[in-house]
């Protein structure tokens, strides 16, 4: 499995740029059935299993994983169904909600640098510094003169990320309207959901057109070769949480990870 085989999911020139023109449900890529993706879900969470301890073994990268998305597309289920059975000692998940006082009193990525990872780790953003050219933008918390800035400042701090060896894999969990409203009145009609519910996300979705508009000028504008945007179709949970599974796989395969070689011969060591 290699990462060019993803490449239709990418966000390039004159490709997934404007959302309401993509599918949100599962392609032709994907397994007809639930139970089909399910059963190549359990064997890729073996192979992510083996491939993250050769990660964190090699320490000579570091992964960052981006989750964006509108209210109730999965952030939360893709962590938790991706990545079930890994080793928690070398994946790590930060979120980010508003900035409290003394965060908001540095500058916006000051809180973001502080969870990247390190040597052999991955660290899971469930959401993350694109929220400050996002909520940032859709709601007036900051004038456009501030938060246009933002994408020049965000491309290079995602280089520098990378020029340190940090590899960048960004996701835009994609739902349609129907489906969030579906989930949102299962969060009221199911009483275990009802904690998930929110007055903020009724808000949120009455500026459906705004969030979109502002995703299409975050992938525009910050889409690179080394710090891509995918944009994972996610009204079906089990297709959107197979197919990051498959790019998270893929994009370890392809650093053809070992483990590394010891100085001495172990045949020739005896234990008493």
């Amino acid at each position: 499995m290699s990462l060019n085989e993803f490449k239709h999911y990418l966000v390039q020139k004159g490709q997934n740029e404007m959302l309401s023109k993509i599918n949100a449900s599962p392609c032709g890529d994907l397994p007809e059935s639930k139970i089909k993706a399910l059963a190549e879900l359990s064997e890729l969470h073996l192979r992510l299993g083996d491939l993250q301890q050769r990660f964190h073994v090699d320490r000579r990268h570091k992964l960052l994983i981006v989750l964006q998305g509108m209210d109730t597309s999965g952030k939360g289920g893709t962590i938790k169904h991706v990545f079930r059975g890994v080793n928690p000692q070398g994946v790590h998940v930060s979120g980010f909600e508003k900035p409290t006082a003394r965060e908001a009193a540095h500058d916006f990525l000051w809180r973001v640098h502080q969870h990247t990872p390190a040597n052999g780790e991955i660290m899971i953003f469930d959401r993350s510094h694109y929220e400050d050219v996002l909520a940032v933008r859709v709601n007036n918390l900051k004038p456009e003169s501030v938060w246009k800035k933002r994408y020049r400042h965000i491309n290079d701090f995602e280089q520098l990320l990378v020029d340190e060896d940090t590899i960048i894999l960004k996701f835009f969990l994609h739902i349609d309207r129907a489906t969030q409203k579906q989930r949102l009145q299962e969060r009221l009609d199911v009483p275990a959901k009802n904690w998930k519910f929110d007055d903020s996300d009724i808000v949120a979705r009455s500026k459906w057109d705004t969030y979109e508009a502002a995703y299409e000028e975050i992938f525009e504008k910050t889409s690179k070769p080394d710090a891509p945007w995918y944009v994972i179709p996610s009204n079906k949970k089990w297709a959107r949480n197979l197919l990051v599974a498959r790019i998270v796989v893929a994009c370890l395969d392809d650093l053809h990870l070992t483990y590394p070689k010891v100085d001495f011969d172990p045949s020739q060591i005896e234990i008493d």
